[in-house]
């Protein structure tokens, strides 16, 4: 679903909340690869056998690629939904994420309205 039509469903709060326990989740799972990676390179050292040595390699090559990833997909979405938390402040009468989205555009921006003293902006997504 789009970003625009799940803030329009949800709220902003809301988005920004799941977008915070999404990111979140993806640090959890990074972790878990750690230890799926520390695992086996210790049970690497303990074998003795080449085959058991080729599938402990494997698995810390496969648990290395899935921590890398949670942690380039944990950074995104913190720091996306961080930038939009940012720019979800009145420029004038400072309310944050007191507005209402009024439309978007093809370039990625939401055009918003404050709720309290109706000034319109722009949010970049």
């Amino acid at each position: 679903m789009d970003i625009a039509q799940t803030i329009e469903r949800l709220g902003f709060r809301k988005w920004y909340e799941r977008e915070w326990v999404r990111s979140h989740l993806h640090l959890v799972l990074m972790l878990l690869g750690l230890v799926g990676l520390f695992a086996a390179a210790e049970a690497y050292g303990d074998s003795r056998v080449w085959s058991d040595r080729a599938l402990m390699g494997l698995c810390a090559a496969v648990s290395a690629a899935i921590s890398l990833w949670a942690l380039r997909r944990y950074l995104y979405l913190l720091l996306h939904a961080e930038d939009v938390a940012h720019q979800a402040v009145c420029p004038q009468c400072r309310a944050y994420a007191a507005w209402s989205l009024q439309g978007t555009d093809e370039g990625g921006r939401l055009c918003v309205r404050c709720n309290r003293c109706a000034r319109r902006w722009d949010i970049h997504l």
